[in-house]
């Protein structure tokens, strides 16, 4: 339970964004370890990374590119695994299905580097020096957000990129919002059933406020963000679409609502012609 949270506010919370895995047709794949996941990605041109940043050591894979690209695109996964009851969050939040990997494996560009969240991948030796906090209340606290702009920096020399695009999928999508509001290098932010209004995705769910994380919608009224495109499911009941239509509202960028699609179903499947709308605007600019 959080602190300071009443049982009933922590199990709607847990229910309404941590549970958000059991919801919906899922089409990206189901894994039972951190070996199977490094292993499918692999499979799919992914090398397997792991990136020291401030305090926290960031799972991460990596797909080269055959030939020198000037723009690295990131991936940022969700908030992991679900709870096991509505008042216990789960013991390891490595993703039983990563779908911000899979939205990478679909992206036919390179060079990508898909960084999971804080805690995620760990070894069981590692994961108990991990505060859990760091999957619960804190997911999205300043010193997250500056562990992974530390991590992207390291990527985009090492592979040697001028220029991000920065993708996150749900709370994935809210650490990349808050990271592409601090960063002068990021050409485009896309965002995938994330909850971008985290103060509003409270309210709407009557939920325990994220005590200490930072809120997207929330940040200085004179800050810019780069071009943004925001992709809502139409059956989303986890992110509904006023949440994002709220914080565009506020920080601005557009809207796409893909109908008949809920908080997992059916990114993955879909992800290269989606991607694809954006692409295409990119090089009409």
């Amino acid at each position: 339970m959080l602190p300071g949270s009443s049982p009933i506010k922590a199990a709607l919370l847990s229910a309404a964004f941590l549970f958000a895995a059991l919801s919906g047709c899922s089409t990206a794949n189901s894994f039972g370890s951190a070996r199977e996941i490094a292993a499918w990605a692999g499979e799919r041109g992914f090398s397997e990374a792991s990136v020291q940043a401030g305090k926290f050591r960031i799972a991460a894979f990596v797909r080269k590119p055959p030939a020198p690209n000037d723009t690295l695109t990131i991936y940022i996964e969700g908030d992991g695994a679900v709870w096991p009851t509505p008042y216990h969050p789960p013991r390891d939040p490595t993703p039983v299905r990563p779908n911000s990997l899979a939205l990478a494996a679909a992206d036919p560009s390179a060079p990508i580097v898909y960084f999971g969240r804080p805690c995620q991948y760990l070894n069981e030796e590692a994961l108990q020096t991990c505060d859990s906090a760091y999957w619960t209340e804190r997911r999205f606290a300043p010193e997250v957000v500056a562990a992974y702009d530390m991590a992207i920096t390291q990527q985009k020399s090492a592979l040697a990129a001028r220029r991000l695009r920065l993708i996150g999928y749900s709370g994935g999508g809210v650490l990349a919002a808050l990271l592409a509001a601090q960063r002068s290098d990021v050409d485009v932010l896309i965002t995938v059933a994330a909850p971008m209004a985290l103060a509003d995705w409270v309210a709407w769910h009557k939920v325990s406020p994220l005590t200490g994380s930072l809120d997207p919608a929330e940040l200085g009224e004179n800050l810019r963000l780069p071009r943004s495109v925001h992709f809502v499911g139409g059956d989303d009941k986890i992110v509904p679409i006023a949440i994002v239509e709220r914080f565009i509202r506020r920080k601005g960028g557009r809207v796409e609502i893909i109908p008949g699609f809920d908080h997992e179903c059916c990114w993955a499947r879909d992800w290269a012609t989606l991607l694809g709308r954006v692409t295409v605007e990119e090089r009409t600019r």
